[in-house]
């Protein structure tokens, strides 16, 4: 087993990545050695198999890690893709540093790119009011594609957490949902009356459904339309189709733009940063501060047309 799938198993198993993270982050390990090594089967587009670890340790130098970033830069490549590159390099040092096979993390020295600051986008509570007030259909299917937005909104969670979510997790009696959240860190978010009557009446139609398609063991929240556990990749098309039927909704149709406007309307409403960074689950606070900016943005539209002088 090489260095590069030992790697990939710590990540899914003990850092409790999804798959899909996992991979991204040995490609860009495979992507830096076939930069180091451009004249082997590796650099040459074959796989990492061809190096031996030894040849791999070697390979993460500071000057070829930031030879790397200048590589990177010359093919116009943007500061946070650059980041992200170093980011998985990162904890790919980190990891061998545990491991003993290195005595420090070359990545750290390395001076970053500074990224243009984003601001969230997010969706107004009036579209997001025409897509809620619109008639749902009857049965599981548009039952539970309903279901996926309103949790999503309602509660800020991420599509990952959203799509893993077990039926056990919810006590509509505390009203609360448990959530277990990146770096395996659990998180209880509280739920409004509304919502858990929906999702009450939204556990009906699960059962019923579950029971006819031979799953009714499954402890999973959502089904896909075969009753299988619901995925990352699903909860993306559920939110893409709900959200593109409405003529107010502009802009990405994603999960992520749910838990941006989850986040801002609880900014916007009174809510203290703190108790937002609870909920999101952030590690720190300045992952949370970024609303502050849609906030602000929010008053000088206030401003422009309530201010005397501005109206003129």
């Amino acid at each position: 087993m090489g260095l590069i799938t030992e790697f990939k198993d710590y990540l899914l198993v003990r850092r409790r990545y999804s798959s899909r993270t996992a991979s991204i982050y040995c490609d860009v390990v495979e992507d830096y050695l076939r930069f180091a090594y451009p004249e082997t089967p590796c650099g040459q587009g074959g796989p990492d198999s061809s190096l031996e670890d030894g040849d791999i340790l070697e390979a993460l130098r500071f000057q070829l890690i930031r030879g790397y970033v200048s590589r990177m830069m010359d093919r116009s490549l943007d500061a946070r893709t650059v980041n992200l590159h170093l980011s998985a390099l990162s904890t790919f040092c980190n990891y061998l540093v545990r491991q003993k096979k290195l005595t420090s993390n070359p990545v750290k020295e390395i001076t970053r790119p500074k990224e243009k600051k984003r601001l969230p986008s997010f969706f107004t509570p009036e579209a997001l009011a025409e897509y809620f007030d619109s008639p749902c259909a009857d049965g599981y299917l548009p039952v539970r594609d309903r279901m996926v937005v309103t949790l999503l909104f309602d509660t800020g969670l991420r599509r990952a957490e959203a799509a893993s979510l077990r039926i056990s997790d919810i006590d509509l009696s505390r009203l609360t949902i448990s959530v277990i959240g990146k770096g395996n860190k659990q998180r209880i978010i509280p739920i409004v009356g509304s919502l858990a009557e929906k999702i009450g009446d939204y556990l009906d139609l699960r059962e019923e459904f579950a029971a006819k398609s031979g799953k009714a063991s499954s402890d999973a929240f959502f089904l896909t339309d075969k009753g299988a556990p619901a995925y990352v990749e699903f909860i993306n098309r559920v939110v893409k189709a709900e959200l593109s039927a409405i003529k107010g909704i502009s802009g990405k149709k994603t999960p992520h733009t749910l838990r941006h406007s989850f986040a801002t309307a609880l900014l916007n409403d009174g809510a203290d940063l703190n108790s937002i960074k609870e909920v999101l689950g952030h590690s720190s606070l300045a992952a949370t501060e970024v609303y502050t900016h849609n906030s602000f943005e929010k008053l000088k539209e206030i401003y422009k047309t309530a201010h005397p002088r501005a109206k003129k």
